[in-house]
């Protein structure tokens, strides 16, 4: 049974919801301009042939989806992407996890300064960090090559990002780097909700700090492993401030991602063509959404699993 309001109350209650939509109102133009509508544009555009300079897009169907899946260096982009997600990852999860048990130890002296130096990168402008990894890794003048020589061990050199043996493993490390500091907060993060007592149970039991970390630690935070694992899966396939800024995807293709790909015959082709470039943006779309299918699925799984624990 529904019980009417009284009219003040519902003035207030109609001021109210006027006063939400009024706060609403920009940041749902803004969204439906800078994503809703690219993204719906992506998909019309990929079923035309156009420059960006014609007037009319041509239809031409699924041609573009075609040529797309023909081409080698979309795979090859596609494997490159894979291979940067399938280093950076477990290197990227498993050392935040080290350094966050080490860290979260009421012994560990100087913890706060440590905590805010690797978090420091996570603040920093991408692009900006791409630009100055440059320098850093310049053959002739960079600090690294300037410790290298100085320590006997390339009297030559390296040219790091000029080399495609090398280039997308100096990418992986800077891109671990980066975000080191905001994997290493959501450990932190996992690390308190494991109850104190339990810790100090184990201790009065005699167990020492490899058993406490083997059969306490670790089984309480497999569940945070999952949803951290999966966080980063998806943030490694979203690197293209960073890969443009070390190396636009040089030497020789060897560092160019999907994005990369994709920014390349978008914007940087002698003659543009967006529409493969968007049925090349689509298909990875697609693939970050299974992407996001799995996480989802995975943190359900994982809040049933810690329901019944």
């Amino acid at each position: 049974m529904t019980v009417a309001l009284p009219p003040a109350a519902r003035r207030r209650r109609d001021r109210t919801t006027l006063y939400v939509w009024l706060f609403l109102t920009p940041t749902v133009l803004l969204y439906g301009a800078f994503t809703v509508y690219p993204i719906v544009g992506s998909y019309v555009y990929s079923l035309t042939d156009w420059n960006g300079f014609d007037a009319s897009p041509s239809f031409i169907g699924l041609a573009n989806y075609q040529e797309v899946l023909a081409d080698p260096m979309f795979w090859s982009s596609f494997r490159l992407t894979l291979t940067f997600m399938l280093v950076a990852v477990p290197i990227q999860v498993l050392a935040t996890l080290l350094i966050a048990i080490v860290l979260n130890s009421p012994r560990m002296p100087l913890r706060k300064l440590f905590r805010t130096a690797l978090f420091l990168p996570v603040v920093t402008t991408t692009a900006i960090v791409g630009v100055v990894m440059q320098f850093v890794f310049d053959p002739a003048s960079g600090p690294v090559n300037l410790a290298l020589r100085e320590a006997g061990l390339a009297p030559d050199g390296v040219d790091f990002l000029g080399q495609s043996s090398t280039a997308l493993g100096t990418t992986i490390g800077v891109y671990v780097w980066k975000w080191f500091g905001i994997t290493l907060v959501y450990w932190l993060a996992a690390l308190q909700t494991v109850p104190n007592e339990v810790y100090e149970a184990a201790r009065l039991d005699g167990a020492g700090a490899l058993a406490t970390l083997r059969h306490i630690t670790m089984p309480l935070l497999k569940p945070f492993l999952v949803i951290i694992t999966l966080l980063s899966v998806e943030a490694s396939l979203q690197v293209f401030d960073l890969v443009l800024t070390m190396t636009n995807g040089g030497p020789f293709y060897s560092t160019e991602v999907i994005e990369v790909y994709i920014y390349r015959w978008a914007f940087a082709a002698t003659v543009p063509r967006l529409g493969y470039a968007s049925a090349a943006a689509v298909l990875f779309g697609l693939f970050v959404c299974l992407v996001g299918m799995v996480q989802l699925l995975a943190m359900r799984a994982t809040r049933r699993t810690r329901g019944m624990a």
